[in-house]
């Protein structure tokens, strides 16, 4: 099954008309448009961002109804492949971004993707590393929901450990879930902190499980192996505190940890200080904003399971 791009929509909401119609454990590819919605082209210019309609900004395509998905559920979904486009931009949006204040002006910057790396206009060359930006699941109450604030459904998290070999469990608030996902990038840093990464349309394969009774507080990652960050169990905090954001995600990793290999909540606590990493992954998208604890898998994988 292929989904176009063509069916897409611009907010949280329960009561849009699924897109599409699957199994637990089928297999799909999605076609994203870049987060401009179509608006920005190769032969755009800086001013051209001026002129931008934020209404059709950060589209995402679906929604996809997962058969047998109920309320108190988790859904795993599992991202199999991103194939970007030839092309990106990334802006400076004037009153977006951390350094809004800072830098008032439009500013946009084209990128070419050739093979395993990033050409940007700017004279720099990054490795390729695509990721999905915007990754979510309906809200228990009907919306409309703006797409641009992160929730505990996940949505425009932004963590750029979204990337092939990667999956997340989200938490079903829906019968169907009602999936959507969009908002790729051919690379982007921790934070997103200009508010935009190397921006892409893209195709993604991605295969979708209902895992039941299993609904996490928050979204929960596992990085690819060879990512980065390594071989990583990654949770998240997200919501307009920073240090409540922090405590979450913390949190949850410790009841991960514990469920996992049955050491007791303090040593847990004692292991995330010891190797996990605390990261801010999004911090422009307001009012939300996401914080991810990374522990690596091989860490997990030395300790005996013994009864809690």
């Amino acid at each position: 099954m292929r989904l176009s791009r063509d069916r897409h929509h611009l907010s949280w909401d329960s009561r849009i008309e699924p897109a599409a119609y699957i199994e637990s454990g089928q297999e799909l590819e999605v076609e994203l448009a870049n987060s401009s919605g179509g608006q920005l082209h190769p032969g755009s210019r800086d001013a051209d961002l001026l002129a931008l309609d934020f209404t059709r900004v950060n589209p995402v395509t679906g929604p996809i109804y997962v058969r047998g998905a109920a309320p108190g559920d988790g859904l795993k979904v599992t991202i199999l492949d991103i194939a970007l486009e030839d092309w990106g931009w990334t802006a400076n949006i004037p009153g977006f971004g951390l350094l809004a204040e800072d830098f008032p002006d439009p500013r946009l910057v084209l990128s070419r993707v050739r093979g395993d790396e990033v050409e940007v206009d700017i004279g720099a060359c990054l490795p390729l590393t695509p990721m999905i930006g915007t990754l979510g699941v309906a809200h228990a109450t009907p919306g409309p929901h703006s797409l641009v604030p992160p929730t505990r459904f996940g949505g425009n998290m932004d963590i750029r450990h979204l990337s092939r070999g990667s999956t997340v469990l989200l938490p079903v608030a829906v019968e169907g879930a009602l999936l959507s996902l969009g908002d790729t990038h051919a690379a982007m840093g921790d934070g997103e902190v200009c508010g935009t990464g190397v921006e892409t349309a893209s195709v993604v394969r991605l295969s979708v499980e209902v895992v039941p009774g299993a609904a996490p507080p928050f979204p929960v990652l596992q990085a690819r192996p060879g990512h980065r960050s390594g071989d990583a169990l990654v949770t998240t905090g997200i919501g307009p505190d920073l240090q409540r954001c922090a405590r979450d995600a913390t949190r949850g990793m410790v009841d991960i940890v514990v469920a996992r290999t049955g050491i007791a909540p303090v040593d847990a606590y004692l292991l995330c200080s010891l190797t996990g990493d605390l990261v801010i992954s999004e911090i422009v998208d307001v009012p939300h904003w996401v914080v991810t604890m990374h522990l690596p898998l091989p860490v997990l994988g030395t300790l005996a399971r013994r009864p809690a």
